[in-house]
């Protein structure tokens, strides 16, 4: 009997032993630290020899930088985006520039060497930048030589720290040697080993595991009980790079600027009656000078007997300079996209002024293509450039920012020039689909707000217009007239129309139908809706208003402007 026992009892022990070890091997498959390795190549996102991820701060981002021949890359619009967007691609002449506030420094496209327009050069120990199938790169060595921003390399699965910001962030000491795995949890994939006593940058924290930032960048998750000494730390910051000073040209008082439309050298002869009636006028600008060849060439009007009158007078001469009136055959996107045409144009009008005696330039370049936004404004740096040598205050017309002109990049026209002048009218034009005003309040409002999201209200000036449309609707057919003032006030008049004041547009309204069936509606720019646009100015502390144009007023509006130009 005992014979038939003990087997049986041995067959039961092994039962529970095997049970036991099955057991066991269950719980240390469950509870026991994986060391399964992460493949890094994929965890960055490395797709050949040459690509580099980037983590730009405690971020992973979207664009890779390249190494190419042990030197780092960042395509071009990376470099704006993240960086400096102050360089440019000029593409149509092979070179890469940029513009500070004294000089223009140009390197051809995958050149080592560089000049300037002071008469300066030097040469790198790379190429500045590189064309690789097809896209522009630029060696981040250059763009640290007008940048506060730093980078370190890595190899061990190619990946880059990319530092521009400095905020205070969490950090904690490693208590013990462990791993940065890439999630939280013991069965995770292992991105690094990582030793007692170094630092990391804690990103988020959770019960027991916290989300890090090592030194060589690894993002990953460590125990909690693997950290101590949490703690707030703040980083040094770059500044290698001493950021030139914008000099500019300010007034200190309130300008109050008229352009004076001028068809022809006929038309200086007419500064004496359009300013005879304006009160505190102190600027005023002559449409003298035209685009006429892709080359940069002009046309001028320029007279210096003008210039004499309006100084006679206590009155500035800011010339104006545009893209439109000097012939079909001028291409903007030409002038714009060539460093010669820049230059040549640039040259031209500012040795016009400077022979005539004007005291600024106001440009006004408009239908720009969005396309040629980026060579509009380096025309817009290298014109300011020239304008702080000669001592002309440099002014800039701009239509009333919207999202889709955003281009026109009035924040860096803020920076670069002295005043911002904002074309506050045409909100509906010749070719607007429905009859409305030219210039509502809530339209200019909007304008003056948006505006001074870009620019210092020291710099900004609202334009109005001395001028509205009067609107014929028919059948759902719209067609309409630009007319002045004067001329509307006669309209109104001779039509006997009731005018009623329209609260939503800052304007007075009115309209008559005709024996023909034709709705002709009108909304007034006066004295009134001017004193509304100028109660906007005055709330938002901008430097000034303009006037398109003079000698299509009627005289009582300059009261309203001289109370605000004497009394702010």
């Amino acid at each position: 009997m005992k014979k038939k026992v003990i087997p049986a009892i041995i067959i039961i022990v092994l039962i529970f032993v095997f049970a036991g070890v099955f057991a066991l091997q269950q719980f240390m498959k469950r509870y026991s630290y994986s060391t399964e390795k992460a493949d890094l190549d994929s965890y960055f996102g490395v797709t050949s020899p040459t690509d580099v991820p980037i983590i730009l701060g405690n971020e992973f981002i979207e664009e890779h930088a390249m190494i190419l021949d042990g030197y780092y890359y960042m395509d071009f619009d990376s470099v704006q985006k993240y960086l400096n967007d102050r360089f440019y691609d000029g593409d149509m002449d092979n070179l890469f520039i940029y513009t500070t506030p004294t000089t223009i420094i140009t390197s051809e496209i995958g050149s080592n060497t560089w000049t300037d327009t002071d008469g300066g050069s030097g040469t790198e120990n790379y190429a500045i930048t590189r064309l690789e199938g097809g896209v522009l790169y630029v060696a981040l060595d250059y763009v640290k030589k007008f940048t506060n921003f730093s980078y370190e390399g890595f190899t061990d699965a190619n990946h880059m720290q990319l530092t521009s910001s400095w905020e205070d962030e969490t950090v904690a000491t490693i208590t013990k040697n462990t791993q940065v795995r890439l999630r939280g949890g013991v069965k995770s994939e292992i991105l690094r080993e990582i030793e007692k006593g170094e630092t990391v940058v804690v990103l988020e924290q959770l019960e027991n595991w916290s989300k890090v930032k090592t030194n060589d960048a690894y993002i990953g998750w460590v125990e909690n009980k693997r950290l101590s000494d949490t703690k707030s730390r703040s980083p040094i910051p770059v500044t290698d790079y001493v950021e030139p000073e914008y000099t500019g040209i300010s007034r200190d008082h309130i300008i109050n600027l008229g352009f004076h439309n001028i068809g022809g050298p006929a038309g200086n002869d007419t500064i004496t009656e359009v300013i005879s009636g304006a009160k505190s006028l102190n600027v005023i600008a002559p449409t003298w000078f035209a685009v006429t060849g892709n080359d940069g060439s002009i046309r001028s009007y320029a007279s210096t007997s003008y210039v004499n009158t309006a100084h006679n007078k206590g009155i500035e001469v800011w010339a104006l300079l545009d893209n439109f009136t000097g012939g079909s055959e001028v291409s903007t996107s030409e002038v714009l996209n060539h460093a010669e045409s820049r230059a040549n144009l640039i040259r031209n009008v500012v040795s016009a002024c400077t022979d005539a005696g004007v005291d600024g330039l106001n440009l006004d370049f408009e239908m720009v293509a969005a396309e040629d936004g980026q060579s509009y404004v380096e025309l817009v740096r290298e014109m300011s450039i020239a304008c702080r040598k000669a001592g002309l205050v440099f002014s800039i017309d701009n239509y009333v920012p919207m999202n889709f002109n955003d281009y026109y990049d009035l924040e860096e026209q803020g920076v670069v020039a002295d005043y911002v002048i904002i074309m506050g009218y045409d909100e509906h034009y010749a070719g607007s689909q429905e009859a409305g005003s030219v210039a509502s309040l809530s339209y200019v409002e909007n304008g003056i707000i948006n505006t001074l999201k870009e620019v210092d209200a020291s710099k900004v000036i609202n334009a109005v217009p001395f001028y509205t449309r009067i609107w014929h609707v028919q059948s759902g057919q719209v067609s309409s007239e630009a007319v002045s003032m004067k001329v509307a006030k006669e309209y109104i008049a001779n039509h006997s129309i009731d005018m009623q004041w329209n609260s939503d547009a800052g304007q007075n309204y009115g309209e008559y139908t005709g024996n023909d069936g034709v709705t002709h509606q009108i909304w007034m720019e006066d004295a009134e809706s001017i004193g509304q646009k100028i109660d906007s100015m005055k709330a938002s502390g901008i430097a000034g208003i303009a006037e398109w144009s003079l000698g299509m007023e009627t005289s009582d509006i300059w009261d309203t402007i001289a109370n605000y130009v004497n009394n702010g």
